[in-house]
């Protein structure tokens, strides 16, 4: 009877399944090997782990296999078809006063690139540049800054005429603004006597200069040649960032002239060893050459007088809003070629290999820097600052209030402004204006789950 009952239990013992591998997840779930188990898996590695309880009865194996396999392609389409069109995203985060903006390229990259330019230094070997590292201009990105400049101008000369259809409001008292027939009723403003007015916004009417900021940078005849000093500062014009960026990278203009070089410069680590000479700057065109150009390249001629009003409003706004596009588009494009500084602290923008040296910054410590800028490589949002707004769907119903602010979105004061003078909704901007979210009322708002 003991040898009965001891081979039964070796019988149960050999037949019980083996213990399960340790998962790294302390609960026993892994998602990572779940998505990889899933989601990641090739055919070959399939075909050589599908369990033969898949099959059905009268069907071979290589159905099966071919039925998991299918049911996983859908499953992969399904989730890239989520990701090319996210429902919603986080709104844009407000940086910090107190802390450097963070850098557009990881430290880590850079402090790489460095110790391999000095070590090449050391050996006595030039530093390897392309264009338009070396001065040279970059022929296939000629048309683009043509294309910029253009587009860049009928952006102004087309906000300037919505602003007489659409109402733009400012606070006076910090840099919010509002686009619609009457300002929000969001408490949360920041500026001086905030805590009287608990937290509402002092409006004002509003300006193009409230919609698209103006970033300016000093017109350089030679960006390899010598630094802007803080002596020297007021020889040199200040132009939009944009037109500056178009001017290095090709467009002639008579009024500001640009050095064309023919030689590449030469450098051995960071110090420049050829620049073909100096060259002095032509002088300068006549002024009132220049104000008439900036007239069409700057917003500044558009706060003197008021513009014509729009004949046809929807096509005007969608003439205006395809700009907007396409200068992002191209000053990005000419970005990753051109360099283009920014303060890590402040707004400042210098197109350039390095940036300038005036002693103009105000912001975070600048007491420890004796007034210098902070530069480092800019981002396509300092150069063209979006200036996010609250989106608004109906700008003949209630203002918008602090209830309600979380079921609300947001857009770029431009496209807010092309939006409610008729144009339509770009796809991209869809999910940071939240259009799928039902906007509920008051008193429901408890309700809400």
């Amino acid at each position: 009877m003991a040898a009965a009952c001891n081979g039964v239990i070796a019988h149960f013992s050999s037949s019980a399944p083996r213990s399960r591998p340790h998962l790294r997840n302390p609960r026993g779930f892994d998602p990572e090997h779940v998505s990889r188990s899933f989601l990641g898996f090739s055919k070959r590695n399939l075909t050589a782990s599908v369990p033969f309880s898949l099959k059905r009865d009268g069907q071979s194996e290589e159905t099966s296999k071919d039925a998991l396999l299918s049911s996983d392609t859908s499953h992969s389409s399904v989730i890239k078809k989520y990701e090319r069109h996210t429902q919603n995203v986080d709104l844009p985060p407000i940086l910090p006063k107190n802390k450097k903006k963070p850098y557009a390229i990881p430290l880590k990259k850079m402090q790489r690139a460095a110790k391999r330019d000095k070590k090449l230094a050391e050996m006595g070997i030039e530093k390897p540049l392309e264009p338009p590292k070396n001065g040279l201009l970059v022929p296939d990105l000629v048309p683009v800054a043509y294309e910029v400049m253009d587009y860049w101008k009928v952006l102004i000369r087309g906000l300037s005429q919505l602003l007489n259809v659409v109402t733009v409001h400012g606070c006076s008292k910090c840099p919010e603004i509002h686009v619609g027939p009457v300002g929000h009723e969001i408490q949360d403003c920041h500026g001086t006597g905030s805590e009287q007015r608990r937290s509402y916004h002092s409006w004002v009417r509003g300006s193009i200069n409230d919609v698209l900021i103006p970033i300016e940078s000093y017109h350089v005849f030679d960006p390899f040649g010598r630094r802007v000093k803080h002596e020297t500062r007021f020889n040199y014009d200040r132009i939009p960032a944009v037109v500056e960026l178009c001017i290095q990278a090709g467009v002639d203009l008579p009024e500001y002239p640009s050095r064309r070089r023919t030689a590449p410069i030469r450098m051995l680590g960071k110090k420049v060893i050829d620049r073909g000479g100096f060259v002095e700057e032509p002088k300068p065109y006549r002024s009132e050459d220049c104000m008439a150009l900036l007239a069409e390249l700057d917003t500044f001629e558009v706060l003197k007088g008021q513009s014509p009003q729009p004949s046809d409003r929807r096509r005007l706004a969608e003439r205006t809003l395809k700009a907007y596009s396409t200068v992002r588009r191209g000053v990005r494009q000419l970005m990753r070629k051109y360099t283009v500084k920014a303060c890590g602290y402040c707004s400042e923008v210098h197109v350039g290999p390095w940036g300038h040296d005036v002693k103009l910054c105000g912001a975070f410590k600048h007491q420890w820097r004796d007034g210098k800028h902070g530069w480092q490589d800019a981002t396509i949002d300092e150069v063209i600052p979006p200036n996010y707004v609250w989106h608004v769907r109906d700008p003949n119903g209630p203002p918008l209030t602090s209830s309600l602010k979380s079921f609300y979105g947001k857009a770029p004061a431009v496209v807010e402004l092309c939006v409610q003078a008729g144009a339509e909704i770009p796809e991209s901007y869809k999910p940071m204006m939240r259009m799928d979210i039902v906007v509920p009322d008051c008193d429901e708002t408890r309700l809400v789950a």
